[in-house]
């Protein structure tokens, strides 16, 4: 279980005009590579291990800033959020997910009663939240990992099939009876809102965000497919069903991240919508097993382990990524990066570098 942090152990040296600096969402290793993702771009970006500067443990910096544009004909315009929420690595790809959710324009301070109030009624989706996809990583001539449209193999960069307004997805969920409801409220109105993602195969567990259901936190696992240009759901089973509903105690928490150790099955969870508060991992264990066995379209899974608490601030220092660190950069013991969207003063040094933190398993 990882009960003991160190804080502020790796620093993120970004440069000025970066996809990704301080909206942190994501994070996946490729060896001595950091992959991060945010909610404010349409792009990734990737950074290099470098030797430490001060008393961090792990350092990287080198940037190198990946579009969504150059990789995917995305259904929104170049330079429209993804809202990237969701990363990982397997089998050669770099998988991302969108929120998918909707947007509610916020309150500005120096807007009249009025015009605020009409922002507030003003709801919208931009075009690319709604994607999932996968990504081919291939070393280019100096040995550094790269993303591609095409990999010289021939594998491509494919996403879920859709458009501007819906994708395989959200069709499937549209008429359900859990999430059918929340499709059209926005994500920080406890609306549908995809924040976690993890890959076993062909397998795919997202979690949410929201809705949160009268305390129960959900996780989706759904099976992917490729066909022609497009990533296709599949049937998980003979009966054709297209989207498993997992029903967690979270105790009232979210669903932030996601990330397998072994069969077990580690959950980054926080408060749903805007507001501030705990902010906890927590462990299923068996996870991989039960999901292998299980053939309920529903299943409300039993206790969940607690495994540790994380810090957080007013509007701050919000956990939103956490996954493994590779062999060579773990040590003896194996452990975790945890990466926070709005990063305080306490995790920044000047305006580009920021600091996660690590956890290990004792």
């Amino acid at each position: 279980m990882p009960n003991t942090r160190s804080a502020n152990a790796v620093r993120l040296e970004f440069a000025p005009g970066s996809l990704v600096q301080t909206n942190l969402s994501g994070a996946a290793f490729t060896g001595d590579w950091l992959w991060v993702a945010g909610d404010e771009a349409c792009g990734l970006d990737r950074l290099r291990r470098l030797d430490p500067v001060g008393s961090e443990t792990l350092r990287f910096g080198e940037v190198r800033d990946f579009p969504l544009a150059d990789l995917l004909d995305l259904p929104g315009a170049a330079d429209e959020e993804a809202d990237l929420e969701g990363m990982a690595v397997a089998d050669g790809y770099l998988w991302v997910v969108g929120s998918h959710g909707l947007k509610r324009k916020n309150i500005k301070p120096d807007r009249a009663h009025a015009d605020n109030a009409k922002r507030l009624a003003k709801v919208a989706l931009d075009a690319n939240r709604r994607l999932l996809a996968c990504l081919p990583i291939e070393a280019d001539a100096q040995g550094a990992p790269c993303l591609l449209r095409q990999a010289t193999d021939g594998r491509r960069s494919l996403r879920l099939k859709g458009d501007a307004q819906a994708n395989l997805l959200t069709r499937a969920l549209a008429h359900d009876p859990h999430f059918g409801p929340y499709m059209a409220i926005p994500g920080k109105d406890n609306g549908f809102d995809v924040e976690g993602l993890a890959v076993d195969g062909s397998r795919l567990l997202l979690g949410l965000r929201g809705p949160v259901l009268r305390g129960w936190s959900a996780l989706l696992e759904i099976r992917i497919e490729v066909r022609a240009d497009d990533l296709r759901l599949a049937p998980l089973d003979d009966k054709g069903t297209l989207v498993r509903k997992h029903f967690l105690p979270l105790d009232g928490l979210d669903i932030r991240d996601l990330h397998f150790s072994g069969d077990d099955l580690y959950i980054l969870a926080g408060p749903t919508m805007v507001l501030n508060g705990d902010i906890r991992v927590f462990k299923w264990p068996l996870a991989r097993a039960v999901m292998n066995a299980n053939r309920e379209p529903v299943r409300v899974e039993g206790a969940l382990t607690e495994a540790v608490s994380l810090p957080h601030g007013r509007g701050t220092n919000r956990a939103e990524a956490i996954c493994d660190l590779p062999p060579t950069m773990a040590g003896s013991k194996p452990r975790w990066l945890v990466l926070y969207d709005a990063p305080g003063a306490d995790r920044r040094d000047g305006e580009h570098t920021v600091f996660g933190d690590l956890l290990r398993h004792d």
